[in-house]
């Protein structure tokens, strides 16, 4: 139940977020873009939810037309006997676009970035309080970037390299994080 606290304050603030954003309108894509498989962001800034490893807050700023920054702050609960405090920030490319059709684009995104997870570890042999890893990031993913409306929903798969900062049991560890989300985008 610990964790279910901080998601609970993340959904309140998004929707308080929602209520006070008003009316946007995503901005129209370029003409002529009926065959082209790069993609082109027609959006800056969004913020919403993700739910999966980790569930909490999702963010993305587009830096230019097929480059991003987005970041995550959230719980990663009782997965693989840990649970506790994740924050990461990934540098994500959008090389191409995998469906151009008239309500959405459907870019493939592939990225590098790090992570911060704060964990208690408990199994039945070993339980370790206040674990810190500081983690490389490489997530690759899809997003239904709808082109008439400030939203896009994405699916992601990131692979994690953990370095361990404190007594564990290990000095270093891999893992496979997924989450979907949905984003709400401000401008």
């Amino acid at each position: 139940m610990r964790e279910a606290k901080p998601v609970l304050c993340l959904v309140t603030v998004l929707a308080l977020a929602f209520a006070a954003a008003g009316d946007a309108d995503a901005r129209p894509r370029p003409a002529g873009r009926a065959h082209q498989s790069n993609f082109q962001a027609n959006k800056t800034f969004g913020l919403g939810i993700m739910l999966g490893a980790p569930t909490g807050l999702s963010g993305k700023y587009y830096l230019g037309p097929d480059t991003a920054l987005d970041f995550g702050v959230g719980v990663i609960g009782r997965y693989r006997h840990r649970d506790g405090f994740h924050l990461h920030m990934d540098y994500l490319w959008h090389p191409l676009s995998l469906v151009s059709a008239e309500p959405f684009e459907l870019p493939l995104y592939f990225g590098i970035g790090g992570r911060l997870f704060s964990f208690d570890y408990d199994d039945d042999r070993d339980t370790y309080d206040d674990v810190t890893a500081l983690g490389v990031r490489v997530p690759i993913g899809i997003a239904f970037d709808f082109n008439n409306v400030p939203l896009d929903i994405f699916i992601e798969l990131a692979l994690v390299v953990d370095f361990f900062v404190n007594d564990y049991r290990d000095d270093f560890g891999a893992d496979l994080n997924g989450a979907v989300g949905v984003r709400y985008y401000f401008n």
